[in-house]
C-alpha cells in the first residue's frame, strides 16, 4: 500500500502529553481517532518501537508515522448486495445498515462487510483510517441496525470526525431490555475499558469498593468516558422500550451500561442477556432467539453537512421482522 512518512521530533513544551493526542496535533492526522488507527495498526514508531496510544510522549523522542495515502486496497472485493442509502450526495451518504452487517473487514470477515457492498455501489470514499475501511467514520455493531454516515473524500470525513469528536452529532437509538428501569428515565457514566481476561468484551473501571466510577473531573488513562442519556418509551411484561441518546460513542458503550445497570438488551449474550431471559416466557425467548440479533436500533443521526454546512437530520424505524415482534410484545411507544 502506498505511504508517506512522516517523522516527528518532541518539543520539551509537548512533554507527557498521550501520544495519539500529541499525533492529534499534527495537520497530517487531525484527529484523534485516526492517531489511535495509526497506533493500533503499527503505522507509528518511537525511536524505533511500536507503542501504545497510551504512551506519554518526552522531550526529543523521534516519531515515525506511515500515513496511507487514497487508494482502497485492491485486496478488498466488491459485494453486490441491496443497500438502503437514506440519502447521498457527492461527498457523503447515511445507509440504513441491517443487523448481521459487519461494518468494516475485520479478522473472520474480509469480503462480506459493509465496506465491500460500498465499494460495489461507489468509486468514491474517503482514505482517512486506511485501506482496510474506506469511508468508514463511525461504527455500530453487527447485531445492530440503523444509520451510519459515510465519507466519499477527505474534506468530509476530517469535519464529520471532528463533529463526533466535539459530540455535536446526534444520535438516538432504541433498545429492548429485560425488567423494568428504575428510575424510568436518567443518566449513566462510566470509563470503559477492556476487560483484562476477556479482551473482546468492556467494562466500566471501578474503585477499591467496586463501585462504578462516574466522577468526570478525576479523568483515567485506562478508560474512556462514556455517558449515555436514557428514558423508557414504554414498559411490558418483563420487557422495556429504551430510547437512548449518546453524549459519548464508545465501543459497546450502550450494551455495558444497560447491562451494568442490570437490564441488558434482550439477545446479546455477551453481556448477560441469556441469564435474565430465564424470566421471560419460553415463547418470548424462543422468538428472540430466531431473530438472531440483539434488538439495539440507530434510529436517528444529525449533523452538520461538511462541506454546504446544511443541518441534517435523518431518522428510521425498526426492521419490519423486527418491529412485527415489538408490537406483538405490546411495547408501543
Amino acid at each position: 500500500m502506498p505511504e508517506a512518512l512522516l517523522n516527528i521530533i518532541v518539543s520539551s513544551e509537548m512533554e507527557a502529553i498521550r501520544i495519539d493526542k500529541f499525533l492529534s496535533l499534527n495537520p497530517e492526522i487531525k484527529t484523534r481517532s485516526r492517531a489511535e488507527y495509526l497506533i493500533q495498526n503499527s503505522l507509528v514508531k518511537v525511536n524505533g518501537h511500536i507503542i501504545k496510544p497510551s504512551y506519554k510522549v518526552k522531550a526529543n523522542d523521534h516519531i515515525q508515522v506511515d500515513i496511507p495515502l487514497a487508494s482502497p486496497s485492491s485486496s478488498l472485493e466488491k459485494l453486490d448486495i441491496a443497500l438502503d442509502i437514506v440519502y447521498e450526495d457527492k461527498d457523503l451518504l447515511v445507509v440504513n445498515k441491517p443487523s448481521g452487517l459487519v461494518v468494516h473487514p475485520a479478522a473472520g470477515h474480509q469480503n462480506d462487510t459493509l465496506v465491500n457492498a460500498l465499494l460495489h455501489h461507489t468509486k468514491n470514499l474517503s482514505m482517512k483510517f486506511g485501506e482496510d475501511r474506506p469511508g468508514i467514520v463511525h461504527r455500530i455493531d453487527k447485531e445492530t441496525s440503523g444509520l451510519l454516515v459515510v465519507a466519499k473524500n477527505d474534506e468530509s470525513h476530517t469535519h464529520l470526525s471532528e463533529q463526533f469528536k466535539n459530540r455535536t452529532i446526534t444520535r438516538f437509538y432504541e433498545a429492548i431490555v429485560t425488567g423494568k428501569i428504575n428510575p424510568a428515565q436518567g443518566k449513566i457514566i462510566s470509563y470503559l475499558a477492556r476487560k483484562e481476561n476477556e479482551r473482546k468484551k468492556y467494562a466500566s473501571l471501578r474503585d477499591h469498593k467496586n463501585h462504578i466510577i462516574d466522577n468526570v473531573d478525576l479523568g483515567f488513562d485506562k478508560g474512556k468516558l462514556a455517558i449515555t442519556n436514557y428514558q423508557t418509551l414504554a414498559q411490558a411484561g418483563n420487557l422495556s422500550l429504551v430510547k437512548l441518546k449518546l453524549e459519548t460513542g464508545r465501543t459497546h458503550q450502550i450494551r455495558v451500561h444497560l447491562s451494568e445497570k442490570g437490564h441488558p438488551i434482550i439477545g446479546d449474550y455477551t453481556y448477560g442477556a441469556k441469564a435474565k431471559e430465564k424470566n421471560l416466557h419460553p415463547n418470548l425467548v424462543e422468538q428472540i432467539k430466531n431473530s438472531k440479533r440483539f434488538f439495539l436500533h440507530a434510529k436517528t443521526l444529525g449533523f452538520i453537512h461538511p462541506i454546504t454546512k446544511e443541518n441534517l437530520l435523518f431518522e428510521v424505524d425498526w426492521p419490519e421482522a423486527e418491529k412485527k415482534l415489538i408490537n406483538l410484545w405490546k411495547l408501543y411507544a
